[in-house]
């Protein structure tokens, strides 16, 4: 039996349990159209699925009521009700999505950090991720990106509008890194791990930080990775990168063809604006097979895009490409934005899966919020990819088996008409249909060799 949840446009169907299928008699002849499975070729292993923790979603979160600050707990980390987030990101120093510039070593000239603080944090951001955490009932895995180094350690001698990071302050900034982890450690919320920079190729109006291939390889070899072992924080994660698809092999090749940069690393981190390149996230497992892949952020930018369903599409397209070229992981941008998109404290207002509208004390569901759910509700940490084809391009699709047995596999059918098919898995057959612009995930509660 294949219990399958739907989530259907111009319906009520969010994430719904629909009639479960039955099993085709092997004398009935196969349909041309199928989404294959074949559980016993397996791949990467899923580490999970989560957003970040801005100082936006947090100001937002503490803005709602008792009940509705609950309410999003439930619909992001609750295992049960919810999605089950597990794998987060929160920036350290503000980025745009802060209600303006600030740095944890603010006092210009402490080389020692002795003024480093999260004092700021404490305001919003800790009792947002400490409540998501309780929610959670585990260790969340926190990934903490820099958007830019304390303004007095750049050349441009601000947070916004690019510069370098000055080569006189690069072991600060490194300690910079051991002090917040530590504190944060503090506060019961241990890091998993660390991007060097967040989008090291832009130059934003916003908070942000250019870095060469060069100089970040060098960052990670001579500073950071050497800080984190010293501090006995070895076991955090190093990711390089953490920005587009479009640069992400060249940007990889220049830290992974340095062993001693290389042995710090334990992958390359990719956002998905810009052209698409999916094949450059295929090419990067290619090239380095040992080294892991992650996506770390991705939104709809250009204000809040209320109701669009467009937008739970570009987030399943995403997901399936991502997953089917060996990304362990999937990390969406802000947790929870009011109705405008922000606040921002530069305009660059953008979409999120959760709006809230301030006034009214209301949460607004977007189609992101359940296309997401397809993925982290039923495919879980430790959930190992699966062999999965699909003989229409209409019906885009992934395959996974959980670390209990059951077998999840994700369907998205984004064209404007019906598509019927054939759902094999492991030689053992299915007929369903899935609705115009609508994604289902089709579950096996039990291990199939059990039936």
């Amino acid at each position: 039996m294949i219990q399958p949840y739907l989530t259907v446009c111009a319906t009520d169907q969010r994430l719904q349990a629909a009639p479960a299928l039955q099993a085709l008699a092997s004398a009935m002849p196969p349909s041309p159209t199928t989404v294959w499975v074949n559980t016993e070729r397996r791949f990467q292993t899923v580490l999970g699925f989560g957003g970040a923790f801005t100082e936006s979603s947090a100001h937002n979160w503490l803005k709602l009521s008792p009940a509705q600050r609950d309410e999003v707990l439930r619909l992001y980390f609750d295992r049960a009700t919810g999605h089950g987030y597990t794998l987060c990101r929160v920036h350290m120093n503000s980025c745009d999505f802060s209600l303006g510039n600030y740095a944890h070593a603010a006092t210009p000239g402490d080389l020692t950090l002795q003024d480093f603080s999260i004092a700021r944090d404490q305001l919003a951001l800790l009792p947002f991720i400490q409540a998501a955490q309780q929610v959670a009932g585990q260790p969340l895995q926190l990934l903490v990106s820099p958007w830019s180094p304390p303004a007095w350690m750049k050349s441009n001698a601000q947070m916004n509008q690019g510069g370098h990071l000055l080569p006189a302050y690069r072991q600060t900034w490194a300690l910079c890194f051991v002090k917040f982890i530590q504190a944060y450690e503090a506060q019961g919320l241990p890091v998993w791990g660390v991007s060097v920079q967040n989008e090291p190729e832009a130059h934003q109006v916003w908070d942000s930080c250019l870095y060469t291939a060069e100089e970040e390889r060098d960052f990670v070899r001579d500073f950071l990775g050497p800080e984190l072992a010293k501090a006995g924080l070895g076991h955090v994660k190093i990711i390089i990168w953490d920005h587009n698809r479009d640069r992400m092999v060249e940007r990889a090749s220049v830290v992974y063809s340095d062993p001693q940069a290389a042995r710090y690393v334990w992958g390359t981190g990719f956002h998905w604006y810009g052209e698409s390149c999916f094949d450059h996230v295929q090419l990067t497992h290619d090239a380095w097979p040992d080294k892991h892949l992650l996506f770390t952020e991705g939104c709809q930018e250009g204000g809040p895009h209320l109701g669009s369903w467009d937008l739970g599409e570009r987030y399943a397209r995403s997901m399936i490409k991502d997953l089917n070229r060996w990304t362990v992981g999937w990390i969406d941008w802000n947790l929870v934005l009011d109705e405008t998109g922000g606040p921002n404290h530069v305009g660059n207002l953008c979409s999120a899966p959760i709006l809230v509208d301030t006034h009214n004390d209301r949460l607004l569901l977007q189609s992101s919020y359940y296309y997401i759910g397809h993925f982290s509700r039923f495919v879980r940490p430790g959930a190992r990819r699966v062999l999965c084809s699909s003989a229409r391009p209409q019906l885009e699709a992934a395959a996974f088996i959980n670390t209990d047995g059951s077998t999840a596999v994700v369907v998205m059918n984004a064209s404007s008409s019906a598509q019927s098919f054939e759902l094999v898995v492991d030689g053992q057959r299915w007929a369903t249909e899935l609705p115009a612009r609508a994604i289902a995930t089709y579950v096996h509660l039990r291990p199939l060799s059990a039936l």
